[in-house]
């Protein structure tokens, strides 16, 4: 594997834990000392949490409670985070450098410790293997071979390049981003969890809080001066702010660690995220700007889409095909989410007209319950979805409607404490804060599929009849009946009559009647080695490039 950011990490730490070996190389001397991407999303938490690092994350962060909105010197109104039905709902600031030192010494742990000093310089990949060069901090050069490699070292991928794939998309015009972390000097003091949103035209100022105290400062910025690269000073960056946030008397200080950044950006999208035995993910595979500040997290959720079907083809428990969805639902993913952040009016600098018309709206908009659980539900990733893959098979029996589809995120959904599948420990061990309640998600695993049913149709032939189907399918599979905590949350598991098989990264994969076994039998054989995945022809399948 190349490249130890986030990303690369993550995905070290997901394979060790299914049982592969892992190399992890980085040209870097050490882990980054700069600061870069800050938040963690809801969905990027619970996939970190799946493979054992959400409570140390957690610890080291400070969670985003409310973000207030300013134009014109007045508060437009407030957006509010926690909407969403998760353990993780809350967005997690934490800087990347805390992020890279924190999964190092938790991949350190599993006993796979990051080459630095390590430049790959050059990949072939054959049928059965991989071959590289490496050189080392010392001179000295190596060539290895790998049955895998996996290019997570940025923009500029040596990994892509050998492979020859095409970054397909461009420069965008326009737009430059300064940042950096300050404690300021204002009348809105520091409360812990609150971050804010200042407009103007032309401008729109992020300011967010850090785990160790002050505040990042992320301004998104017209670009009138293409030929300014050179980092942004403190003066500058507090000039920005104070005129931005129409604050003349601002004062500002750099925090302990200095870091400020200027930067510009492309929307770009590998044409394809697998050749063979080589594969891509994080900014080697797609990268846009900022706007959203999901970047880290769309490489984290594909590292962990990636992490379990690489293993599975690597045991044998599934062919080869397993990956090509990788490549597929990643890549659709990222030109998702290019497209989106085009229209993400409330971070990208409007002209003075375009501000005038949308800040207008916001007191409204931000007024209404029900835009503030869409704008959550966005911003967290919860509802984002697989249901073009070829993995989603959605089948529920006639007019059974409830429930998430094929392709769609496991709902956390609650359960009385007698849905642990027979596993008392594991139901002790999920009691959410006291309640009488388990959380679904506690009883999902990385290392399994899940077969989820409510127990109330759970009798022994029905149970044995699934045990059956699934006998065959060379991956662990765990037939779990479960008991809704009350009618919402049964409507929220779906109709009693029908199956949900989830993924091991908690994606839905099957829903169909619990009476048609033949349908999950022929879902799971289609999964193995011996087996075909259908390819799903979609009207976004190979969606247009980014501009």
């Amino acid at each position: 594997m190349v490249g130890a950011g986030p990303v690369g990490l993550t995905l070290a730490i997901g394979l060790r834990r299914l049982g592969l070996r892992v190399r992890i190389v980085d040209k870097a001397p050490a882990t980054k000392r700069e600061a870069r991407a800050l938040v963690l999303w809801a969905r990027a938490r619970e996939a970190l949490d799946a493979l054992g690092v959400g409570e140390t994350l957690r610890r080291h962060g400070v969670e985003l409670a409310a973000v207030t909105v300013h134009a014109r010197d007045r508060a437009l109104g407030e957006l509010t985070t926690g909407w969403a039905r998760s353990a993780h709902a809350r967005p997690l600031n934490i800087e990347q450098h805390d992020i890279e030192r924190l999964l190092s010494e938790e991949l350190a742990r599993l006993g796979t410790r990051v080459e630095w000093n390590t430049e790959l310089t050059d990949v072939k990949v054959h049928d059965d293997r991989a071959e590289f060069t490496l050189r080392h901090g010392d001179g000295t050069v190596e060539s290895a071979v790998a049955p895998w490699i996996v290019g997570c070292e940025g923009t500029a991928s040596v990994v892509r390049d050998r492979l020859g794939i095409p970054f397909e998309g461009r420069r965008r015009t326009g737009l430059q981003v300064v940042q950096g972390n300050a404690h300021p000097t204002w009348q809105l003091g520091e409360e812990p969890g609150r971050g804010y949103i200042f407009l103007a035209p032309h401008r729109s100022l992020l300011v967010f809080p850090l785990p160790g105290g002050g505040f990042r400062f992320f301004c998104f910025r017209d670009d009138p001066d293409p030929t300014l690269t050179a980092a942004p000073t403190i003066g500058e960056l507090r000039d920005l702010v104070a005129e931005t946030a129409l604050m003349p008397d601002l004062r500002m200080e750099p925090t302990e660690h200095l870091w400020l950044n200027r930067a510009r950006f492309s929307d770009r999208v590998a044409a394809r995220l697998r050749s063979g035995r080589g594969l891509l993910a994080g900014d080697a595979a797609h990268a846009w700007a900022p706007v959203g500040g999901h970047g880290m997290n769309v490489g984290i959720l594909g590292a962990h889409n990636l992490a379990w079907k690489l293993a599975a083809v690597h045991h044998g428990q599934a062919g080869e095909e397993l990956l090509d969805t990788y490549s597929d639902e990643q890549r659709l993913l990222a030109v998702r989410y290019i497209r989106e952040m085009r229209f993400n009016f409330m971070e990208l600098p409007l002209p003075p007209l375009g501000y005038r018309a949308f800040t207008a709206t916001v007191p409204a908009t931000l007024a209404r319950r029900g835009v503030q659980r869409r704008l959550d539900l966005r911003l967290s990733d919860l509802g984002r979805n697989h249901r073009d893959s070829p993995l989603s098979r959605h089948r529920p029996g006639r007019g059974h409607r409830a429930g998430p589809r094929a392709g769609d995120r496991m709902p956390d959904v609650a359960l009385t404490t007698g849905s642990a599948g027979g596993d008392a420990r594991a139901a002790d061990r999920a009691i959410d804060q006291g309640a009488a309640a388990v959380r679904l998600h506690t009883l999902l695993g990385y290392e399994r599929w899940t077969l989820v049913l409510h127990a109330a149709r759970a009798d022994a032939g029905a149970l044995d009849a699934l045990r059956e189907a699934c006998d065959g399918f060379p991956a662990p599979v765990r037939v779990l009946p479960v008991t809704p905590w009350d009618a919402a949350e049964a409507r929220r598991l779906g109709h009693p009559a029908d199956l949900r098989l989830v993924r091991p990264d908690g994606y839905v994969g099957l829903v169909a009647p619990l009476a048609r076994t033949a349908l999950l039998r022929s879902y799971l054989a289609a999964l193995t080695a011996e087996g075909r995945i259908p390819v799903r022809q979609s009207q976004e399948r190979h969606p247009h490039r980014p501009h």
